[in-house]
């Protein structure tokens, strides 16, 4: 059916214009006088008892287009309540009329649907139809009221459409993953958006500074505060990156402030929303740490790069101080042995010869094992594959002299091939053994041992052994031991535990031995007890 007229029938005004309508349709359909009459009649029968007793009732009038060569008047009028069974009297009379009648009860809905045929179809084309359409659409009211009512009724129309609008808005507001809210010039909060409010954990009422300070970051609040009231004086926009606490972190978002205007540019309250910038700001910061740590690279490598230079500097110094104050020694040595041979022991005690003969002899070594430790450097060119057997083979035998004066007992275990730098590897277990032959008062005995460790072996044995994969040899002794108090500096330059009359040497063979094992990537650690022994850790890397 196309619809040319609807009426709502709520007065007996409506009950006119159902009948007047009703008669003007089957007017301009080319029906005669008597069967609009009969018509329109049946119709204000059905309409009256709506108005009498029905409830939301509405009439709608149109045409029915069954083919091209078969049209009808059709009047529909729907209503909650079971009208014929309310008069039953004034449906047998329109039945009696109008001979076209059908009514439908169902689902506590009735609907009334009165018919007649068009006599002439084919002069009611769809221009003609449209025509009826626009005629009602613009008709003159027929009285005030229904002047009044098509007013109103266009402004239900209006108010629907209106609200469907803001439906539709408040859905896509709600919907988006964006926090907006309305507020106006007096701080208050007027509207927000469900994301809003389900982002907050007590209600946001007003805009100001005692309420953001519940979910904005400390040091943003004034910022934000500052912005807003600056956007209030000038009437403009404010946008700036903020922190929105979310549980028990903070999460940046972008906030803006714009002003809510009309269609006319006036304006009484500003649109303010969050977004979401926490991706970008973490890649941003990003950005900036790692510029950061570009120029810390450049700056370390400028200082690596001058720092390699002063070592390079420090050791050509050494060598050539080293070699510049042997040679005079030498001479003086020399002088002293040539003095000395033509003097007496009487005068050579006088002169105190065998005292500056044995200070030259120490100022000799001294300057030497200098020396020996500005040249230890990790040289790549010198790394390589050393197998330990062959260096204690060869340091054993150039300590066979004092083994055999001491008659001292060394037990060695089968010992790893290592990475690493020989000489420097011949001359650390040198200086150790050495040490454990030379602070023993009864017959030495060193006992060198060796074990591989994980980060999960057991290390009961050293209590300060280092987590990971290494290759351990032990070096024990039983020799004077000496106290843990010692065990922060017995590694430094010059130390010494015993006076010079007791145990020779300058100091240096320990802080020698761990400069070599810091070139090697690893850890010497020693354990002692006085009167007993030591043992010295060596942590070689797999």
């Amino acid at each position: 059916m196309k619809e040319i007229v609807k009426i709502n029938l709520d007065n007996e005004m409506d009950l006119i214009l159902a009948h007047k309508r009703s008669m003007k349709i089957a007017e301009m359909c080319g029906m005669p006088l008597q069967a609009q009459t009969r018509f329109s009649t049946a119709v204000s029968e059905v309409a009256r008892c709506s108005i009498a007793n029905g409830k939301n009732s509405v009439l709608v009038l149109g045409i029915n287009i069954i083919r091209a060569t078969q049209k009808e008047i059709l009047a529909v009028l729907t209503d909650e309540v079971d009208l014929k069974k309310c008069n039953p009297e004034a449906y047998k009379y329109a039945a009696k009329i109008s001979g076209n009648i059908e009514y439908i009860y169902t689902d506590n809905h009735s609907k009334t649907t009165l018919s007649h045929q068009v006599p002439s179809p084919g002069l009611l084309s769809d221009a003609k139809i449209k025509t009826l359409v626009d005629y009602f659409k613009y008709e003159p009211p027929i009285s005030a009221y229904d002047e009044i009512r098509k007013k109103n009724i266009e402004l239900v129309a209006l108010s629907e459409k209106l609200g469907e609008s803001e439906n539709r808005y408040r859905k896509l507001v709600d919907t988006i993953p964006v926090l907006i809210c309305i507020v106006n010039d007096r701080n208050n909060v007027l509207l927000s958006n469900n994301a809003f409010e389900a982002y907050l954990t007590a209600p946001f009422s007003s805009f100001d500074k005692k309420s953001i300070s519940t979910f904005i970051h400390d040091d943003d609040v004034d910022l934000l505060i500052e912005g807003w009231s600056r956007a209030k004086k000038i009437r403009g926009d404010f946008s700036t990156d903020i922190r929105i606490k979310k549980d028990d972190y903070y999460i940046w978002h972008n906030v803006s402030i714009i002003p809510n205007k009309s269609e006319d540019g006036s304006f009484s309250s500003w649109l303010i929303y969050f977004v979401n910038n926490n991706a970008q700001k973490m890649i941003v910061e990003a950005l900036k740490d790692n510029s950061e740590l570009k120029e810390i690279q450049l700056e370390l490598e400028s200082a690596n790069s001058k720092l390699k230079f002063k070592n390079k500097e420090l050791e050509q110094f050494a060598f050539i101080a080293s070699h510049d104050l042997q040679e005079p020694l030498r001479k003086i040595m020399i002088m002293l042995s040539r003095a000395s041979e033509h003097l007496t022991e009487e005068q050579k005690q006088l002169y105190y010869f065998d005292k500056i003969t044995s200070a030259a002899g120490r100022l000799s070594n001294l300057i030497s094992d200098v020396l020996n430790y500005s040249r230890i450097n990790n040289h790549d060119k010198f790394i390589g594959k050393v197998d330990l057997n062959e260096v204690i083979s060869e340091t054993l035998d150039d300590l066979s002299l004092i083994i055999e004066e001491k008659n001292a007992i060394v037990n060695v275990n089968v010992l790893p091939t290592v990475t690493g730098l020989e000489p420097q590897l011949r001359q650390l277990f040198y200086n150790l053994i050495n040490n454990a032959l030379k602070f023993n008062t009864l017959q030495p005995a060193v006992n060198i041992s060796y074990q591989e460790i994980s980060a999960s072996s057991d290390k009961s044995f050293d209590q300060a052994a280092p987590v990971g994969n290494f290759h351990v040899i032990s070096i024990a002794d039983n020799g004077i031991g000496m106290n843990n108090e010692y065990s922060s500096r017995i590694f430094d330059m010059f130390q010494r535990l015993h006076q010079r009359d007791q145990y020779g040497g300058n100091g240096i063979g320990l802080a020698l031995c761990r400069r070599i094992i810091e070139n090697h990537n690893g850890i010497i650690n020693f354990t002692s007890i006085p009167e007993e022994g030591t043992t010295f850790w060596i942590y070689l890397p797999v």
